[in-house]
């Protein structure tokens, strides 16, 4: 594999750009532009949401759950952009068309009400549970531009986004959050009126608190950092439900809300 340039970058940004819009897929990236670690992934995937001209309204977190790691042979989570036209609000019809994964996950997603930029230290647990000031339910429906997203690499999957497709994101929660535990936080999600799964906060690392800190000293070690506004989706807290065109999805997140999403 070629060192990465800003031209290599973008010549693979630009690949998958393409099949992110015509949502078709490739074996993997050529060699001659197919990042080598997580860092060059991430470079692709910065150029593949400025080829976007879409805003960035915060991040994804992927690969959350023990199982959800081992599935896509990665060691541990990864993150990608949210970008604007890709978030839908509540009770969206979202087109599934050739959407390899076709699922449906219910998430918990946190807003952030100030900065927290790179900085040589780490962030601890409270810092970043101060910066919050509401918490959302979302429901993430992903794909990915590989024939097989199970052996492509966390490089590979970071550069086409950690399987970002589209994002469904409710009102922020009227309750006092703050007091709930998150860990053991009940969700339960129907299809069709039948119930399809349920789960708890613990299904994301043991906690969502525990990929809050992750992600805040991810980015920052990245050069990059959250800024106020920003949401972050904290990734899937039931097992991911099985859709298909005609489906309807309802995720009943309890004193946080309830989200509806269609399929089309």
């Amino acid at each position: 594999m070629a060192i990465m340039t800003p031209q290599t970058a973008h010549r693979a940004a630009q690949l998958l750009w393409n099949h992110w819009q015509h949502v078709t897929r490739l074996t993997a990236l050529p060699e001659d532009c197919r990042p080598r670690d997580r860092r060059e992934g991430y470079a692709i995937q910065a150029a593949m949401a400025a080829l976007s001209g879409q805003p960035v309204i915060g991040w994804k977190i992927a690969a959350t759950t023990l199982s959800g790691q081992k599935h896509i042979n990665v060691d541990g989570p990864i993150a990608g952009r949210l970008l604007r036209q890709k978030v839908l609000a509540p009770g969206a019809a979202i087109p599934l068309g050739n959407n390899h994964m076709r699922v449906a996950e219910a998430e918990l997603v946190f807003r952030f009400a100030v900065d927290l930029p790179s900085r040589a230290t780490p962030y601890a647990e409270d810092e970043i549970m101060a910066a919050i000031d509401a918490v959302l339910p979302g429901i993430e429906v992903p794909d990915s531009r590989y024939e097989d997203f199970c052996v492509v690499g966390d490089a590979q999957l970071i550069a086409e986004n950690a399987c970002a497709a589209w994002f469904v994101l409710g009102k922020e929660a009227l309750t006092d959050w703050h007091r709930l535990d998150l860990k053991s936080h009940a969700v339960q999600v129907y299809r069709n009126g039948q119930l399809a799964g349920e789960g708890t906060g613990a299904m994301v690392l043991g906690d969502p608190k525990i990929a809050l800190v992750w992600i805040a000293n991810e980015l920052s070690a990245l050069g990059l950092g959250l800024r106020a506004g920003d949401v972050v989706t904290t990734g899937t807290v039931v097992v991911p439900v099985r859709v298909e065109s005609g489906d309807a999805i309802h995720c009943d997140f309890g004193v946080l809300g309830q989200l509806d999403a269609r399929f089309v």
